[in-house]
C-alpha cells in the first residue's frame, strides 16, 4: 500500500478523531510532513490519495447487518448504528482535484521562498 503503520495511524485520528476528508487531511498533513519529514506537498498528496482510494475500497467491509432498525443519531452501542455512508466512489474526483489545485499553490508558494532566500 506504500504507508507506514505511523502514517495510518495520523489518517486514523485525523479521518475519526477530526472528521478530516480527504482535503482537510492533505491540509494538515502537509503542514506536518513537510516540516518534520522534509516531504514535498506532492509527495503527501500521493500518500493522501493512496489512503483515500483504499479506504473507499474496503469501506463496506466495516458495515453489519443491524439486528433491528435504530433511528436515533447516537446509541451507547459499538458501531453496528454508524450512519456514515459505506460505499464511496473511488476516484474520489472533486477531492482529489482540488488536492491537485491546493498542491499547485503550496508548490508556487515554496518556490518563491527558495527565491527569497536565497537573494
Amino acid at each position: 500500500m506504500g504507508l507506514s503503520f505511523e502514517e495510518l495511524s495520523e489518517f486514523g485520528k485525523l479521518r475519526i478523531e477530526n472528521r478530516c476528508g480527504p482535503v482537510s487531511c492533505y491540509d494538515n498533513l502537509v503542514r506536518k510532513w513537510c516540516a518534520s519529514r522534509g516531504m514535498t506537498p506532492a509527495q503527501v498528496a500521493q500518500k493522501v490519495k493512496i489512503f483515500f482510494k483504499y479506504y473507499a475500497i474496503n469501506r463496506h467491509k466495516m458495515t453489519t447487518i443491524t439486528p433491528s432498525v435504530h433511528l436515533s443519531d447516537h446509541s451507547p452501542d459499538d458501531n453496528r448504528y454508524d450512519l456514515r455512508p459505506f460505499l464511496y466512489d473511488v476516484r474520489w474526483n472533486w477531492q482529489f482535484e482540488r488536492i491537485d489545485q491546493m498542491v499547485a499553490m503550496d508548490e508556487k508558494r515554496n518556490d518563491l521562498r527558495n527565491k527569497r532566500s536565497r537573494e
